[in-house]
């Protein structure tokens, strides 16, 4: 098993839902770290976008990144293949999922783009030092968006492994952080120079693709960082303007029109989609001086939208030769729903501060976005002495993650997200629910392990003690649940969820000792920590993590 003292390189990586990223350091000084960027034909780009293209059958993947891209359509081509894209979307709590093609699950997805992608780090770890061995001597460090929670994270897991990123499945040198606690992590240097002292407390807003992820953080001495709030994030990101153009298309050319390119020929759709990016999007700052109607030609940039384009929608956009002009106004209302409810996300992340925040530093892909910043500084001017975008804030994750991987300890504490607990068997009490109750008189009952909206520091322990005294029984469990309430009675509650099960095998003894199991558990990282310890025979057992799905 690999030990901390065994890692040589950090490896950080933003597997992000519209474009990804690594950054990799030695571990010995001075520490320089090094953004890839060198993507396929494509040199120069900090990130590759998030996307796959399949072959018929969904079985191999013919391209990815870059090269997977639509191209400008060709009129004569009646059927184009469907890049697939957005899939991390799936392990978030979102309620309309993006479509995947039929027969192709989110998890292969995600696992197919991370065995690309898993190819040009160890291809570049291994160009820089060729005698590191990759499964053992490289710490792999993934950052991932704050509303995660411990199923996605173990999803996470899995398919890095899959992706023959990882010896084995429970290897201990893949270590999860969140964007904005990585974010806050890079951004300690810029605090030097905004003049913030120990103690002065900041908030991180990571404004990526999918997500925008926040927390506040305290700096500390040693240039270390206390979390003083839960974390907090919403599905908001730059590509849900996106989503927004697309409404505004429905409404020039019908719902119908664009639900049919979209299944049907959907590189026309993305390719579409990327002119608005490229000439209205990235451009946008929201005054009407800078702006200048942009004229998008339909026939040319999405040469089968005629074919589905039916009744009064047809007659109208044959009136103007297919041709939509979007004006200021158009795409304002494109953006203002996704920045109103970024704004909503940092008024929330401030009272639970108690407005006691000296700076606000925004990171991420679309905190480039000039309207964005705007109008934060707009509405947050008078409560953050600092509002500040540090240089470089799309890769701002990257290298954070990368910082943390070379020095874990500068993270002291967090804040718990969720309530953990467990499943005890305690006696039956009046007012119990009698249905509850057991032939011994007995009722299962949820005990609390670690209460959300706690500050813990990043190594404190909680201790679960078990012990058989039934001599032919050969495994012995703990079961985890997970509630975002503040506790709970019982763990079928409807706000309960089971997290998981850990396992391990008892000796074959009839000593009660030997069979005395102490679990040990560890809530301040962002992956749950189990062990379990035999008291009698001083064996350390490696728990089985059994996701509940």
């Amino acid at each position: 098993m690999s030990k901390a003292s065994d890692y040589r390189v950090i490896v950080g990586i933003d597997f992000g839902t519209t474009y990804s990223g690594f950054a990799y350091s030695h571990k010995k000084p001075p520490n320089e770290i090094f953004t890839h960027t060198d993507w396929q034909e494509y040199a120069g780009r900090f990130k590759t976008p998030t996307v796959l293209l399949y072959d018929d059958d969904l079985k191999s993947v013919q391209s990815w990144g870059f090269s997977a891209l639509a191209k400008r359509p060709k009129r004569k081509k009646v059927i184009d293949k469907k890049p697939v894209e957005l899939f991390k979307l799936h392990l978030g709590k979102i309620a309309n999922k993006p479509s995947l093609p039929n027969g192709l699950d989110y998890k292969k997805a995600i696992t197919d783009y991370l065995h690309e992608f898993g190819k040009v780090v160890i291809s570049k770890i291994k160009d820089c030092w060729p005698n590191i061995d990759f499964f053992t001597q490289v710490l792999l460090v993934f950052t991932v968006p704050a509303e995660f929670d411990d199923n996605a994270i173990s999803i996470m897991r899995e398919c890095i492994f899959k992706a023959g990123l990882l010896k084995n499945q429970l290897a201990r040198n893949l270590k999860f952080i969140t964007e904005p606690e990585a974010a806050a992590i890079h951004c300690m240097k810029s605090l030097k120079e905004h003049n913030l002292s120990v103690g002065a407390n900041f908030m991180i807003v990571d404004c990526g693709g999918g997500t925008v992820d926040l927390t506040t953080r305290q700096l500390l001495e040693g240039e270390m960082l206390s979390e003083i709030t839960e974390r907090s994030g919403d599905y908001c990101g730059g590509s849900f303007v996106d989503q927004e153009f697309l409404k505004f298309l429905e409404r020039k050319v019908g719902a119908n029109a664009i639900s049919q390119v979209r299944e049907n020929h959907y590189c026309q759709l993305q390719f579409m989609v990327q002119e608005f990016i490229r000439m209205v999007k990235m451009k946008f700052t929201g005054e009407p001086s800078d702006f200048e109607d942009t004229e998008l030609e339909l026939d040319e940039i999405c040469p089968v939208i005629k074919q589905y384009c039916k009744g009064e929608y047809f007659d109208k956009m044959e009136e103007v030769d297919w041709s939509i002009i979007l004006k200021f106004d158009d795409v304002k209302k494109m953006f203002d729903p996704i920045v109103e409810r970024i704004i909503k996300l940092i008024d929330s992340q401030l009272h639970l501060s108690n407005n006691n925040c000296s700076a606000l530093l925004m990171v991420g892909g679309f905190s480039e976005s000039k309207y964005l910043q705007s109008r934060i500084r707009q509405k947050f001017s008078s409560k953050f002495k600092i509002i500040s975008i540090p240089p470089q804030p799309v890769i701002a994750i990257i290298k954070g993650a990368v910082e943390y991987g070379l020095r874990e300890e500068v993270v002291s504490t967090r804040v718990l997200k969720w309530t953990y607990g467990t499943d005890v068997a305690r006696k039956w009490r009046e007012g119990d629910p009698i249905d509850k109750r057991l032939n011994d008189g007995r009722i299962i009952a949820f005990e609390r392990l670690a209460k959300r909206g706690t500050q813990i520091s990043v190594n404190d322990k909680v201790y679960q003690s078990f012990i058989s005294y039934d001599s032919t029984q050969r495994r012995m469990g703990l079961d985890l649940y997970v509630t975002p309430q503040d506790d709970a009675k019982f763990c079928d509650e409807s706000h309960v969820k089971t997290l998981g099960k850990w396992s391990i095998e008892l000796p074959d003894s009839k000593n009660d000792d030997d069979r005395s199991i102490l679990f040990t558990m560890i809530f301040g990282n962002v992956e749950i920590d189990v062990t379990a310890y035999n008291s009698g025979t001083e064996d350390m057992f490696e728990t089985k993590f059994e996701l509940d799905m």
